[in-house]
């Protein structure tokens, strides 16, 4: 295992290039990019770099106060980790080490539908709170046996997705053949099969996990679908405002909808029965030349007017960006590129790391600030 601590680690680009030796070219483009051009997946990044603070200087903070609570969820950061699909793929900790790692630093973790270990399996790891993602794969039964399970695993929050009506166009993954490969003829893969070879010990991880291409939360006539199944569940099941009668009926604590970037969307998803929204883009992986997500969470708040709690995710990269989005009135931020990167490179303690990066950024931030708590947090400390 790779050396997490400093000098070779000290940010999550740090963990990004050891997530890109680790793995095989397709497999780390799938973490890494975005759609089409990557406009999107730019611009996430850059916009919290066109945010500087405004601090409140010779001020001692003795103890910086992260803690927050989110749908009666108490977390010690203001940082849920979000739902990334087939990261069993990337190491075979997968969603069990990034659960682990989350809870034993008392934050959240959404778990995503398309994971490679099953709701109860996650719960056994941790006991911090876990939220569910939701895509509407397979069908309304299906959906709502699964959403069953999650309930009596203990998962408290619901995530619904809406922005994946159609699949984005990921061009890194067309290069890498990762159709074919998922999916294609055996003469088919062939071409795309050396850059695998070349990383032995993580293809050595994968030939010996029978189940890493599998959704035992998406069940079918008994049977857990494999990704090849799913792909085209998800073409036939375009969710939409109409689901969301029976998804309520279905899920008995706090909803969310994810993939909100217009004010609309945002009034009309808590007409529709949601506690709030998740400001997302897919992470620049669906639509792009879509706008950062920072850049219209100003909209979105507005919109919602206190009605909800507001979140959002999208090229959190520094535990700065995370307090840029509290004080631009975020109740807090989900994270997924930046522990997939940790993921990747070490497993639960890779994200263990992204985490405690995070953090220590956040909590120094907080500090130079002058702030003692990210409850007193407000547009006053930022200048866009």
């Amino acid at each position: 295992m790779p050396s997490l601590q400093p000098p070779r680690v000290v940010n999550i680009e740090d963990l990004r290039r050891l997530a890109q030796k680790r793995l095989p070219k397709a497999v780390f483009d799938y973490i890494d990019g975005g759609a089409d051009g990557e406009v999107t997946l730019r611009a996430n990044v850059r916009a919290f770099e066109e945010v500087v603070f405004c601090p409140r200087n010779a001020i001692a903070v003795a103890q910086p106060d992260l803690r927050t609570t989110v749908l009666g969820c108490e977390l010690s950061l203001p940082l849920i980790l979000a739902p990334l699909g087939f990261t069993r793929l990337f190491h075979p900790e997968g969603e069990r080490g990034a659960a682990q790692a989350a809870g034993a630093a008392g934050i959240g973790y959404c778990l995503s539908s398309f994971s490679g270990y099953h709701v109860d399996e996650v719960r056994k790891v941790t006991k911090g709170p876990l939220w569910y993602q939701l895509y509407i794969a397979g069908g309304s039964e299906v959906v709502e046996a699964s959403l069953e399970r999650a309930q009596k695993a203990g998962y408290s929050v619901l995530a619904v997705t809406i922005d994946t009506n159609f699949p984005g166009q990921r061009e890194r993954d067309l290069r890498n053949g990762v159709p074919q490969l998922l999916s294609g003829e055996f003469f088919e893969k062939i071409p795309f099969v050396p850059p695998l070879l070349s990383h032995p010990r993580w293809l050595v991880s994968y030939l010996l996990d029978r189940d890493v291409m599998k959704f035992p939360n998406i069940i079918v006539n008994g049977k857990a679908q494999g990704v090849t199944d799913v792909r085209e569940m998800l073409r036939q099941s375009t969710i939409t405002w109409a689901d969301m009668k029976w998804i309520r009926q279905a899920w008995r604590g706090p909803i969310l909808m994810k993939g909100v970037i217009t004010g609309d969307d945002a009034r009309r998803s808590l007409d529709e029965g949601a506690e709030g929204v998740i400001v997302s883009n897919h992470g620049g992986r669906q639509l792009d030349n879509s706008p950062a997500t920072l850049h219209v969470l100003p909209e979105i708040i507005d919109a919602i007017a206190g009605r909800g709690e507001v979140l959002v995710d999208g090229g959190i990269r520094r535990g700065s960006d995370i307090l840029k989005a509290i004080c631009m009135g975020a109740r807090a931020v989900l994270a997924g590129r930046a522990y997939g990167y940790g993921l990747a490179a070490a497993g639960a303690d890779g994200v263990a790391r992204a985490i405690e990066i995070l953090r220590a950024d956040a909590e120094r931030t907080l500090i130079l600030l002058g702030c003692s708590s990210v409850q007193e947090l407000n547009k006053s400390f930022i200048r866009r």
